[in-house]
């Protein structure tokens, strides 16, 4: 089952990927930012957990999407810049 999950992933469009990435990033910017709202450390701590566990999903989503030749397209993008 996962070998057919990473066949679908690896088929889904480059600009997917790079959605899934962005969706990354703000999870991680979501994981420590939510330190600053004014909640119990208990629930911090939960929300932290969360947020943190989607970027990685995200992460290595976008990677499965991406693979190796739209990780090169992507490092051109924004090395030119």
């Amino acid at each position: 089952m996962i070998r057919r999950v990473r066949i679908w992933l690896a088929g889904l469009t480059f600009r997917t990927g790079v959605i899934v990435a962005c969706v990354c990033v703000v999870c991680y910017a979501m994981s420590f930012l939510q330190m600053l709202l004014p909640l119990s450390v208990t629930a911090k701590g939960v929300l932290w957990t969360i947020f943190f566990g989607l970027a990685k999903t995200a992460q290595y989503t976008a990677l499965a999407i991406l693979g190796t030749s739209g990780y090169q397209r992507l490092k051109r993008i924004f090395v030119r810049r």
